[in-house]
């Protein structure tokens, strides 16, 4: 994890032993490691498990909003104009929201917590750490999560170029999140707001850093030149194909519902949902998504055993990531 992998170990092995593909299949073993449901297990070792959970959980959306639909006699469902928070009324779609997050969230935390209990498990066999160390490097969690500041250490030109393109597409995914997790009831809205309106130009943002980076990285994988696309697992392409099929339903939402379209726009947002829900449960804490937090964590957790080693009563741990 501690890792960024700007391939320069894999172009000088002597041995061609590709060091980084060993490291990538066991961030994926440790990352099944910590998911005690097994869930990312099966996800990890079948693509049959994976298009059939992604198939689940797209069908399972799609019916609630049937089941909605049905149940108020479609009259929700206005033709006449586009009215999207009368089709999916927008406190309601945000109770369901944060309610899935809280879930999500607890996955994660599930796999944070295990993580950090194997890391640090031979520092507190000899020294009860102090509860300011881990407080005050929490820091160094925030600073790597925000900036992906490590992968600057790479010395070659393509890789400080590949840190700002990375950086872009995670703030543009975070821009999105903070936008639906904590102001869906004012993103998703009715109103036709002008063109200088944050609400436009925010989502227009993300949009723009997500369609981008993902299709550079798809890009990237499918011509395998660059030294970290040359080997693709399944689930390597799964996480910027959900990403980009996110930014680009979103922004038809958008475009159709400024068009004026209610069948179009009702369609994109409830194949937007589907899509996006299939993403998070199939990502979330249990697959590629998990490198946001596992990364930064680990250097969090080296952080704290570093200043062990600076209290003098851990010499000689081992790094993060290992037993």
């Amino acid at each position: 994890w501690l890792c960024y992998y700007c391939g320069d170990c894999a172009e000088t092995c002597p041995r061609e032993a590709e060091p980084g593909e060993t490291m990538m299949a066991l961030r994926r073993w440790l990352t099944a490691q910590y998911d005690k449901s097994g869930h990312s297990a099966r996800l990890y070792t079948s693509e049959k498990a994976v298009w059939w959970t992604i198939a689940r959980l797209m069908l399972v959306t799609l019916a609630a909003f049937v089941v909605y639909h049905v149940v108020t006699g479609g009259d929700n469902i206005i033709t006449g104009r586009v009215a999207l928070n009368s089709f999916a009324p927008v406190m309601l779609v945000w109770v369901l929201v944060l309610l899935h997050g809280g879930y999500l969230f607890y996955r994660m935390g599930a796999g944070v917590w295990q993580m950090a209990n194997q890391v640090l498990a031979p520092t507190r066999e000899q020294v009860d750490i102090p509860r300011w160390v881990y407080l005050e490097e929490l820091k160094t969690f925030v600073t790597h999560f925000v900036t992906q500041k490590r992968w600057r250490a790479c010395d070659s030109a393509p890789s400080r170029s590949r840190w700002l393109k990375h950086l872009l597409l995670v703030s543009g995914y975070v821009t999105m999140l903070v936008l639906v997790l904590g102001l869906l009831w004012w993103f998703q809205t009715d109103n036709l707001y002008p063109l200088y309106h944050p609400q436009r130009w925010l989502g227009y943002y993300a949009t723009i850093v997500l369609i981008y980076g993902s299709i550079e990285v798809l890009a990237g994988r499918a011509h395998r030149q660059e030294q970290l696309h040359r080997f693709s697992h399944h689930t390597d392409w799964l996480f910027p194909i959900f990403i980009l099929t996110g930014a680009v339903t979103g922004i038809l939402v958008h475009i159709f519902r400024y068009a004026g379209w209610p069948w179009p726009t009702y369609a994109i947002y409830v194949l937007h949902l589907m899509a996006m829900i299939a993403m998070l449960d199939t990502e979330v804490g249990i697959g590629k998504w998990a490198h946001l937090f596992y990364r930064p964590l680990a250097l969090y957790l080296e952080g704290v055993k570093q200043r062990a080693r600076e209290l003098g009563a851990a010499p000689g741990l081992a790094p993060a990531g290992t037993d």
